[in-house]
């Protein structure tokens, strides 16, 4: 219990400062053993901050009528947070325990955040120039609702240029930090793509893209409306996404559906801070073994803690903090930093 007070305490002091709800939200919880025993009900995977903090939002976005809803602009409140939010707070869990509980057994955190592609365009092209390959097939392990898989069809612009999809219903602003230029652009494709997840949001279930809202922050109206979009776009696209109970071992089965002369590419962003140690010496090997034997590409948006073995980590450009690492795993290449970037695709240091 006490480190999991300390993971809401730095998720109020680090993580999560640019929402003053969640900050107070969070050194409550820290400072309440009633609450943080809720914890307890989830797997030890899950239990981090922002699967709480999605639980109690996802009660507020479905309508629960209760002054706490007051708090959060996302369902039109305007109150900001005072001496007394603690008690709101702690009568609030009592009233919804039961759901609450359920989420935290069952649920999962799925920001399934689309200002990542800013940086996901990137590094599809990077890949196309690098292994001279046009067709690009695309496997997003871990893709919530597969919003990702629309990478190509969303439009970025980056203050200096821009590229993607003339005309897009997504548009995505990422500032371009540091002194490098951009990767060149090249004529590249998503000529397959599929999505697998051991709990996979469907679009189509107004619950389930309730749940996607409830995983974003309440104050970040812009990336609510983006989802919206996105979400809209993902209805009308029908992507591939799966449901994977052991999503590893898919990954072979999903080359051999792969039509020739593609360059596979597996990518991840913000999955393996919920692997067990074993999990992740497992997910190595095999796709260490499928770059040798099949060409597999890795690219990976992660924590640092979680990079590549022996992968110093790349110098940050002034104004940038330490957050998402961009690492690329290719056969017979040592593995290489192409970028920093926030973890909502909000700015990103290009380093390749």
């Amino acid at each position: 219990m006490n480190d999991i007070a300390s993971a809401f305490r730095r998720f109020a002091d680090i993580d999560g400062t640019q929402d003053p709800l969640y900050v107070a939200i969070c050194r409550t919880v820290a400072d309440s053993p009633a609450l943080l025993a809720l914890m307890d009900e989830a797997p030890p995977t899950q239990r981090k901050p922002n699967l709480l903090l999605a639980a109690l939002h996802d009660r507020v976005l479905a309508g629960a009528d209760h002054p706490l809803r007051d708090y959060y602009p996302s369902a039109g409140g305007t109150r900001m947070p005072d001496a007394e939010l603690p008690a709101l707070l702690a009568d609030f869990a009592a009233v919804e325990s039961a759901v609450l509980v359920e989420h935290l057994r069952h649920g999962s955190t799925q920001t399934n955040e689309t200002g990542r592609c800013a940086v996901l365009w990137l590094a599809l092209q990077q890949i196309a120039r690098i292994g001279g390959r046009q067709d690009l097939a695309l496997l997003d392990f871990g893709c919530s609702a597969g919003l990702n898989l629309a990478v190509d069809q969303y439009r970025y612009d980056y203050g200096s240029f821009q590229c993607g999809a003339a005309g897009a219903p997504v548009a995505i602003a990422c500032r371009w930090l540091g002194d490098a230029p951009p990767p060149a652009e090249g004529d590249w494709r998503l000529a397959a793509r599929r999505g697998i997840d051991p709990a996979p949001i469907d679009v189509n279930d107004e619950a389930a893209v309730r749940w996607l809202r409830a995983c974003l922050w309440p104050h970040d109206r812009e990336r609510a409306a983006r989802l919206d979009a996105a979400v809209a776009l993902a209805r009308r696209g029908h992507f591939d996404v799966r449901r994977a109970d052991d999503c590893i071992a898919q990954i072979e089965p999903w080359l051999d559906s792969l039509p020739p002369g593609v360059q596979p590419v597996l990518f991840n962003s913000w999955v393996l801070y919920y692997f067990d140690a074993a999990s992740l010496v497992r997910l190595r090997a095999v796709v260490g073994r499928l770059a040798r034997e099949r060409g597999l590409v890795w690219l990976g948006a992660e924590g640092p803690g979680v990079r590549p073995s022996g992968l110093a980590l790349p110098p940050l450009a002034p104004g940038a903090e330490a957050s998402t690492l961009w690492t690329l795993e290719m056969q017979d290449r040592e593995p290489t930093a192409l970028a920093w970037s926030h973890p909502h695709g909000r700015w990103v240091q290009w380093v390749a």
